[in-house]
């Protein structure tokens, strides 16, 4: 066994932050793009944060941002780019794999607890 098993490198920084992960698994999951009212009405996100953090995702790649204007009013529509898609199945993959870990640890602790 290597002595990095738990390093979790995969774990990226900027997909990992609370807000960020809500985002992206937003946009995954509704593939056609979600309006910013939509993004932080499901995230739970003041419009500063949902601001804050889709500047950080779109600058990383992972995610479009499209300004324009309906009804004279500002209208702000984001879309999870290939990229993102990419390094979000790769964080889920990592996520899996520590969560087959823990119950492997979880099992071997209560196999040495009952012998």
């Amino acid at each position: 066994m290597s002595e990095s098993k738990f390093s979790y490198d995969g774990l990226d920084k900027i997909i990992h932050e609370r807000a960020r992960l809500g985002i992206l698994t937003s946009l995954v999951t509704h593939h056609k793009g979600l309006s910013f009212v939509q993004l932080k009405n499901l995230c739970n996100l003041t419009d500063g944060n949902l601001s804050r953090h889709v500047k950080v995702l779109s600058e990383a790649g992972f995610i479009s941002v499209e300004k324009s204007f309906v009804d004279n009013r500002p209208h702000t529509f984001c879309r999870i780019t290939t990229s993102g898609q990419s390094a979000f199945a790769s964080y889920i993959e990592v996520l899996e794999s520590i969560v087959k870990d823990a119950s492997t640890l979880s099992t071997l602790s209560s196999n040495l607890k009952t012998t």
